[in-house]
C-alpha cells in the first residue's frame, strides 16, 4: 500500500513510519520543512496541510492517507492556545479532505482522540457513547466531521480516538523525571479515568485499521484495561522503584495551567469495543507490563 502521512513528525510518527515499513508499505511523509528525518526508505515531501497548495495535487496517487497533525494540548488555554489547538487540526483535515475530493476509492485515516468524551465520569464508554461537552469535546466532534466528509466522496474514512500514548518520549517524559525523583502522585483526587494505550500498540492498530476493509468511523484507540489516575500513578511508581505519595492538589494545578487543567482532573473510561470486534490483539493489554517494558527501554538508552 502507498501510503502518505501528515504529522508523522511526531512522537507517534516516529514509531508508526517504522512499523508501516516493516510490514511492507511504501511510506511517504509530507512535513513543513520537507527536510524530516526518517530513514532512506521514506520520502519526504514538502507540504503544510493548514493551507491550500500544489501538494493537495499529489494526495490522489496514494492508497491511503494518514492524518496525525495538530498542535499539542498540553499547554495554557488562552485564546492563541485554543485557536492553534483547534485551527491545525480543522484546516488541515480539511485541505486534506479537499484534495481527496478530486480521487476515488481512498483510504483516509484522521486521528481524534478521547477528548470527544468530555468528563466521562464512571462511565464505560465505547464508540456508540455520546460526544461530552467542553473545549477538548468541541475540537474533537469538529475535527472529525472534517474527515467524515471525505466519505461523501467515496473514501473510507477511519477515526481513531487516540488515548494518551505511552512509549519512551511523549506524554510520559514529562512523568518519568519527577517520580524517578519521588516526587510523584496523584493528580487532583485521582479518582479520574486515565485512557492510555502502549505507543507500539498504537502503531499496530494504525496500521491494522489501514489493512482492514471493514474498519469505518470512530474506533477507541485505547488499552483494554482501564485505570484510574491514582492507579496509574502507583503502577507508574513501581515501574520505576520510586515512591508515588505526593498528590498535586486539584486546586494548585488550576492555578499553574488554568483551564488546561481540567484536561488532567477529569477522564474517560474508555473502551476498544470495535477494535477488539475487528480482531486486534494487543500485546500490552495491562498497565504494569507496558510500564516494564518502556522502563526498561529508558534504561537501555
Amino acid at each position: 500500500m502507498k501510503i502518505l502521512a501528515f504529522g508523522a513528525t511526531g512522537f507517534v510518527g516516529a514509531h508508526l513510519v517504522p512499523h508501516l515499513l516493516e510490514r511492507g508499505h511504501e511510506v511517504t511523509v509530507a512535513a513543513r520543512s520537507g527536510k524530516a528525518r526518517f530513514s532512506p526508505a521514506v520520502r519526504v515531501v514538502k507540504a503544510d496541510p493548514t493551507a491550500p497548495g500544489p501538494w493537495q495535487d499529489q494526495v490522489g496517487e496514494y492508497d491511503a492517507v494518514v492524518n496525525l497533525a495538530g498542535a499539542p494540548v498540553l499547554t495554557r488555554w488562552n485564546e492563541a492556545g485554543k485557536r492553534s489547538i483547534r485551527e491545525s487540526r480543522i484546516m488541515s483535515t480539511r485541505h486534506i479532505v479537499d484534495a481527496l475530493s478530486r480521487a476515488e476509492g481512498k483510504t483516509f485515516l484522521c486521528a481524534s482522540a478521547v477528548g470527544y468524551y468530555g468528563d466521562g465520569g464512571d462511565a464505560a464508554l465505547t464508540e456508540d457513547a455520546p460526544r461530552g461537552t467542553g473545549f477538548l469535546a468541541d475540537v474533537a466532534a469538529a475535527w472529525e466531521a472534517e474527515a467524515t466528509r471525505a466519505g461523501d466522496f467515496g473514501h473510507r474514512v477511519v477515526t481513531p480516538r487516540i488515548a494518551v500514548a505511552l512509549g519512551s518520549g511523549g506524554a510520559l517524559s514529562m512523568m518519568v523525571t519527577p517520580f524517578s525523583l519521588g516526587l510523584g502522585g496523584r493528580l487532583g483526587s485521582g479518582r479520574q479515568w486515565f485512557p492510555w494505550i502502549h505507543i507500539r500498540d498504537l502503531a499496530r492498530a494504525i496500521s491494522f485499521l489501514l489493512e482492514t476493509p471493514e474498519a469505518r468511523g470512530p474506533i477507541n484507540a485505547c488499552a483494554p484495561e482501564a485505570v484510574t489516575n491514582a492507579a496509574f500513578t502507583r503502577a507508574l511508581g513501581r515501574a520505576l522503584k520510586r515512591p508515588a505519595v505526593l498528590p498535586v492538589p486539584a486546586l494548585a494545578l488550576r492555578l499553574l495551567l488554568g483551564e488546561t487543567a481540567g484536561m488532567l482532573l477529569t477522564g474517560q473510561r474508555c473502551v476498544p469495543a470495535a477494535l477488539q470486534s475487528l480482531g486486534f490483539s494487543f500485546e500490552y493489554p495491562d498497565l504494569e507490563r507496558a510500564l516494564s517494558d518502556i522502563v526498561a527501554t529508558l534504561k537501555a538508552a
